[in-house]
């Protein structure tokens, strides 16, 4: 009951986080991609993404440079997520197969926001069940850190339960965030949005490059 309570509780601070993160948008900006989305950043496009350097599943350390070489849809969460994270990123590699055969090829990636667990090999099992093209990266607490913040993305990592001190959750923001070479971050999508609604929204943005 204890562990219930805890992932109930878990979904809700997720959810209010990505009320309070939706509070910083604003109108349509004037971009070249203005036409994609009904909403922007404050601040622009611009203050969202960045460098990074992360881990990869074969344990070689990456840049974004070279994770982000491709569309990339991302989303920062973890394994041992007992709900959310495997729910999301089943949505986003649907969106990622249902593009390829509109002839669009986007890549998943999938930062994890819990270092202590998630190494490159757990990772490795992870994304090849979900999608052989699932990328997962992991790193130090500073690295992951550093990833997080540059996409403003929120997590906290709670006290391990009192009867098993290997099992915690871990609140973290759900949004995923489309990127695009040459440009960096370009929009971001909800929990609330369908498959079907990222693809057209991505081959919006693809296309208007």
């Amino acid at each position: 009951m204890t562990r219930l309570i805890a992932i109930a509780g878990a979904a809700v601070l997720a959810a209010l986080m990505g009320g309070i993160w939706l509070l910083t948008l604003g109108g349509q900006g004037d971009d070249g991609f203005a036409q994609c989305r009904a909403s922007v950043v404050a601040g622009g496009a611009g203050s969202i993404g960045g460098p990074f350097e992360l881990v990869d599943e074969t344990g070689a350390t990456v840049t974004d440079a070279q994770v982000l070489d491709e569309p990339a849809l991302v989303y920062f969460g973890y394994t041992y997520c007992p709900d959310v994270c495997p729910l999301d990123l089943a949505r986003n590699v649907e969106a990622v197969t249902l593009l390829e055969d509109r002839g669009y090829r986007v890549k998943p990636v999938f930062i994890s926001v819990d270092p202590q667990r998630d190494t490159p090999e757990q990772l490795a099992e992870f994304t090849d069940y979900l999608h052989p093209r699932l990328l997962g990266l992991t790193g130090s607490e500073a690295q992951i850190k550093g990833a997080a913040q540059a996409y403003r993305a929120f997590y906290q990592v709670h006290a391990p339960d009192a009867g098993d001190k290997d099992y915690y959750l871990v609140d973290h923001s759900t949004f995923t965030y489309l990127t695009l070479p040459g440009t960096g971050f370009a929009e971001f999508f909800r929990r609330d949005d369908t498959a079907a609604q990222m693809v057209d929204k991505v081959q919006c943005f693809l296309d208007a490059r």
